[in-house]
């Protein structure tokens, strides 16, 4: 009866972590779908109105399960960690896109990429997980295809790139920031978070303000829609699995890059972009499979005594 339970909990915890993994491909495929629509806005508007309004959508969309879970907001868990987690992502959204007016993009999302070795490292060091030499291998390995892929310059040493690196850490600290506090509800932790890209986003957006169309009206609430509902796919992803395990698949970033820049923008992928692609995914990969074969292994090799 024992190893039955046994069983059937390391079962229930593999099922979690794959789940958590599914989210988070989700999640990254939702951003990078929102982030080719940024793209298209901040065109024309600048990006405190696209914060600002991207918020506020959200914020609206979100607002009847806000209403119904208001009783959460009144017994928040730990507060002060609360603050540092929406100071922290707003700061990183902010760091990310001075840093683009500075540098290439794809040096920027570069430097972003280094998040999954953050988060590893921090998780490690922070919460306590176990990270073993095969997953540090896998993601290093697939840092390295983001390198390939991207090609960035050799403008790597200046303070914009100090303000990218200092982006993709403020967002490894929010994702462990996530972690910690994933007994608040999800629509807690998303709604406070949009709450600090909206008052970030009225105190910038009033410099160079062009007032939208109610076509763009339309661009903006849907990218707060898509922005909403990659969080709250993070935010649950981040609930059902260590962090080490689910954020390195980020690195799929690049791939609906690749795709969203070929069919919208009419950019061509390079052999460089291509080999770098599979290189990622094949680490990918690695890491969901070796998350299987060890949570087999478990169930197996330590049964109750």
């Amino acid at each position: 009866m024992g190893i039955r339970a046994t069983l059937s909990n390391a079962a229930d915890d593999r099922s979690m972590r794959l789940a958590g993994i599914v989210l988070m491909l989700a999640a990254v495929g939702m951003f990078a779908f929102g982030d080719a629509l940024g793209k298209y806005i901040v065109a024309t508007y600048s990006v405190g109105q696209l914060m600002l309004l991207r918020a506020c959508a959200a914020l609206v969309l979100m607002g009847p399960s806000m209403l119904r879970q208001r009783g959460e907001f009144r017994r928040i868990e730990r507060p002060w960690l609360q603050f540092l987690r929406v100071v922290l992502s707003t700061l990183e959204i902010a760091a990310f896109f001075l840093a683009t007016v500075y540098l290439p993009l794809a040096d920027v999302v570069t430097y972003y990429q280094a998040t999954p070795i953050f988060v590893t490292a921090l998780s490690a060091l922070v919460l306590g997980e176990h990270i073993g030499w095969r997953r540090w291998s896998a993601i290093l390995i697939g840092f390295g295809g983001v390198l390939i892929a991207l090609r960035p310059s050799a403008q790597t040493i200046s303070w914009p790139a100090i303000i990218a690196l200092a982006g993709s850490l403020a967002f490894s600290c929010s994702l462990l920031t996530t972690r910690l506090l994933r007994t608040t509800p999800d629509i807690v932790l998303a709604s406070v978070q949009f709450a600090g890209g909206l008052i970030f986003g009225l105190l910038i957006a009033p410099v160079g303000w062009v007032t939208p169309t109610w076509g763009s009206l339309g661009l903006f609430f849907a990218a707060g829609a898509i922005s909403a509902g990659a969080l709250l796919c993070v935010n649950r992803s981040l609930k059902l699995a260590p962090a080490s395990i689910v954020v390195p698949y980020q690195y799929t970033m690049i791939v609906w890059a690749v795709a969203f820049g070929y069919l919208v923008f009419g950019d061509v992928p390079q052999l460089s972009t291509a080999i770098g692609a599979a290189v990622i995914v094949g680490a990918g990969l690695y890491i969901f499979l070796r998350e299987r074969e060890l949570g087999r292994t478990e169930a197996v090799v330590n049964p109750p005594a």
